[in-house]
């Protein structure tokens, strides 16, 4: 199975054209749904708001004609002057603390509303994109991730805070004044509608515009953080080449195109503002000429007038809002292709359960396959594909029989025409030891990757104990074996946390997992001991002592495969004599696979393969090899005259 192409540069009119609003709405209904509890309420409160503010107009015309003593309502009939304005001050008193009091708190319950609906969104985007194969990351930019993740996530939660349920209260709120106007005049509120017409459609035309200058922008944004993460990870190499102002001349132009795009962005959205202040102008006045008009020809009194001068203030200032808020529904929307565009990024690398059932659409659990006659049910859920073990009762992982691993005419490319594999075929039995050797480039480091099932093969198939590691749920195979790299790479936390990684060990099985790779006396010697705080990527500890806790989480998990990466080149001389006694504690009764530069630290395995642009050339034991005289003989000969 392999990944589709993930393009983070699709024209922006195919992809307006294939997101339609509603299509991505329909992306955000599960999310929304799921708040319908919290959501009710707020429509509810919509009734009342909108009704004060159609209600206020009415009563300052029925004030005016009060005082003019012409017609009004049949509550203010018979009444005397100060006795009419008193009861019209006391309704619109009424009406402004109604606004007043439900508006903040229907704010409140949408923005709250909107936080859940974009905390959801988030950690199950956090989800899919860590559970996306390498190969995925290999091609995007992390810089463009966070974008997605932080940025794009928070525009959409605009949409549910600050825009959805207000775009359906302006809309009410119309609906309710238009119903109002036609019930006090037809004439006017018949030319006030007619308005709309030409009105909504240019709103319409220039949020389109806004919609495709705010994802351009959004994509400028991207880029802008990618460069900032390379630069900020790449600092030392910044620094000691001197590329200080010649890195800052390229984020100056990529900054220098984000504001660009920014720009058209604004000015679309200015076009709205203007558009509608000068139409509201125009309604004005053409309330003040027709209901002249009408009130010259007795058929409109001086207190409707004052109403729907009133009304064409009221009618356009929902519209503009709603136009406020259309742009920053367009803002959310482009934010939803663009997460959507990473959702629909397919797992790669799936447990056998979830590509049956993404591919057949059953129900039924397949059949799990059995390693070494233990069986393990697959995970429930595709999207979390490796979910750690947290009920460690003993005090290390149960140990794992060694397994028989084989190669089965293994094809394997980052690109579909260029295979960095080529036919590989060999089998390694339970329990032995084997070393890969080779030029930089041979494939190393990719059988690694293809056994711990980072990647897929092209073609053939890795088997463990005869069972296609395909067929196998990543929490399983994963179980099964440890793997111990060059770089060892710490999350900020403490000491203990970072050997146990989430699973659940006591604090004796760390201890006793730590004396076991002579790792226990550098722990205690540090400030806090197991508990000793570290920084991001484990600044506060040297290379050497970050690989030093790499043994310690392969030995507490007492797996049945060790694999390890040039995993003694950040040791000096002394730690890495005392890890070299414990790996041969660490190394017994399992299978292992070691990858060394320095062919010395391998003469004792059982058996050496020897690769060459991906191909299997040589393999043999140390003496056998150096007999054969062949690419094997050479290297270790260069190194032994290096030496």
């Amino acid at each position: 199975m392999t990944s589709a192409p993930y393009s983070s540069n699709a024209p922006i009119q195919e992809l307006t054209e294939r997101q339609t609003d509603w299509r991505l709405f329909l992306r955000l209904w599960p999310y929304i749904r799921a708040q319908r509890r919290l959501l009710w309420l707020p429509f509810v409160l919509l009734v009342p708001l909108s009704l004060a503010n159609a209600v206020q107009p009415i009563l300052i015309g029925q004030a005016i004609s009060l005082i003019r003593q012409e017609p009004v309502a049949w509550f203010l009939e018979a009444r005397s002057l100060q006795g009419g304005l008193n009861i019209l001050v006391g309704l619109l008193v009424v009406t402004v603390a109604v606004r007043l009091t439900l508006d903040g708190w229907q704010s409140y319950l949408v923005q709250k509303v909107g936080q859940r609906i974009t905390a959801n969104i988030r950690n199950d985007l956090f989800a899919h994109v860590t559970s996306l194969a390498v190969r995925f990351f290999d091609r995007t930019p992390v810089g463009k991730l966070i974008t997605r993740l932080t940025s794009d996530v928070d525009a959409l939660g605009d949409v549910f805070s600050t825009g959805a349920v207000g775009i359906f209260s302006d809309i009410f709120s119309i609906a309710v004044i238009a119903v109002t106007m036609f019930w006090l005049q037809w004439q006017l509120a018949l030319m006030l509608m007619a308005m709309l017409l030409p009105v909504t459609w240019l709103i319409i035309y220039f949020q389109q515009q806004y919609r495709k200058a705010n994802y351009r922008a959004r994509e400028k944004l991207s880029e802008l953080n990618a460069a900032l993460q390379e630069n900020i990870l790449g600092i030392e190499v910044v620094q000691m080449f001197r590329r200080e102002r010649y890195n800052a001349e390229g984020f100056r132009k990529t900054n220098q195109q984000y504001v660009r795009a920014i720009d058209k962005t604004i000015f679309h959205d200015s076009a709205v503002s203007a558009t509608l202040e000068w139409i509201a102008l125009v309604a004005i006045a053409g309330v003040l000429w027709l209901g002249g008009y009408l009130v010259l020809q007795d058929s409109l009194t001086f207190g409707a007038l004052a109403s729907f001068i009133l009304f064409a203030q009221r009618l356009f200032d929902p519209l503009r809002q709603f136009a406020d808020k259309f742009t920053s529904i367009q803002a959310g929307f482009t934010a939803v292709e663009r997460i959507t565009d990473l959702f629909t990024v397919p797992l790669e690398i799936q447990d056998p359960m979830a590509v049956q059932s993404s591919s057949q659409s059953v129900t039924t659990q397949p059949q799990v396959p059995q390693i070494n006659g233990s069986s393990h049910a697959p995970l429930a859920v595709a999207a979390v594909a490796d979910v750690p073990m947290t009920d460690q009762s003993s005090e290390t992982a149960t140990s794992v029989a060694a397994s028989e691993i084989r190669f089965d005419q293994v094809w394997f490319g980052y690109k579909p025409d260029e295979p960095v594999l080529k036919n590989l075929d060999f089998t390694i039995r339970p329990g032995e030891k084997v070393a890969l050797v080779g030029p930089t480039g041979a494939g190393k480091s990719s059988i690694i990757r293809l056994l711990c099932r980072l990647y897929d093969v092209t073609e053939g198939a890795i088997r463990l104990e005869g069972v296609n590691i395909r067929d196998l749920p990543q929490a399983e195979l994963r179980r099964r074996m440890a793997v111990i790299l060059q770089d060892g790479f710490l999350f900020a936390g403490d000491i203990k946390s970072n050997i146990t990684l989430g699973e659940e060990y006591s604090l004796a099985a760390v201890k006793a997992a730590a004396e076991k790779t002579n790792v226990a006396s550098f722990i205690e010697q540090l400030p806090q001991g197991y508990d000793t705080p570290l920084r991001e990527r484990g600044t506060n500890l040297s290379g050497g002592q970050k690989q030093l806790l790499a043994f310690a989480r392969a030995a507490i998990r007492n797996p049945g495969i060790l694999i390890l990466d040039e995993a003694t080149a950040n040791l000096d001389v002394g730690t890495e004599a005392l890890i070299q006694e414990a790996l041969e504690n660490l190394l017994q009764d399992r299978t292992a696979i070691i990858i060394a530069h320095r062919l010395s630290t391998i003469r004792n395995v059982d058996r050496i393969l020897v690769l060459k642009h991906g191909e299997l050339i040589e393999q043999g034991n140390h003496e056998a090899l150096l007999a054969q005289d062949g690419l094997y003989a050479s290297l270790y000969k260069l190194q032994m005259l290096e030496s």
